[in-house]
C-alpha cells in the first residue's frame, strides 16, 4: 500500500522551502482533500491539530515515494518517533475527504506545541 500524505502548508511543492524543496518535488499528486481540524498561524509555518467536529481544512493529497523523502519530511517537521513528547510536529493517520465524498487514509503532520489559543487562554486567566 502506497504511504499517502495529506499536505497542508510547507510540504507543498509549490511552496516548500529550499531545506525540503527536493523531497517536496518527489510528491506525486492525487489530488485536492479536506481534513476536519483547527489550522493555526504559527509565525513562519502553519500547524494543524484534528478535531472530527471542527472545521475543514483544504488541502492536497500525494503519495510518497519512499522511505528516505518520508525521513527528510520527518526531520523537517522535527518529528522523532522515538521521542514523540519532544517532537514539534507528529505525524499521525486520519482520514482525508476527496471532492465527490470519498474517503483517503493518510499520514498529516498535526502541531504537537501550545497551541496559540490555548496560550491565550491561559494568559487572560486570573493566577
Amino acid at each position: 500500500m502506497p504511504t499517502i500524505l495529506f499536505v497542508y502548508g510547507t510540504l507543498h511543492p509549490d511552496r516548500a522551502p529550499a531545506e525540503i524543496a527536493a523531497a517536496a518535488r518527489r510528491l506525486n499528486p492525487i489530488g485536492p482533500a479536506t481534513i476536519r481540524g483547527h489550522l493555526y498561524n504559527l509565525g513562519d509555518y502553519p500547524g494543524v491539530t484534528l478535531d472530527g467536529t471542527a472545521p475543514t481544512i483544504p488541502g492536497e493529497l500525494y503519495t510518497v515515494p519512499d522511505a528516505e523523502t518520508l525521513a527528510a519530511f520527518d526531520t523537517y517537521e522535527d518529528f522523532r518517533p522515538a521521542d514523540p513528547e519532544n517532537s514539534l510536529f507528529l505525524r499521525v493517520e486520519t482520514t482525508a475527504t476527496k471532492p465527490g465524498g470519498s474517503h483517503s487514509a493518510c499520514w498529516v503532520y498535526v502541531y504537537n506545541g501550545e497551541r496559540p489559543d490555548t496560550k491565550k487562554a491561559e494568559e487572560s486567566s486570573p493566577a
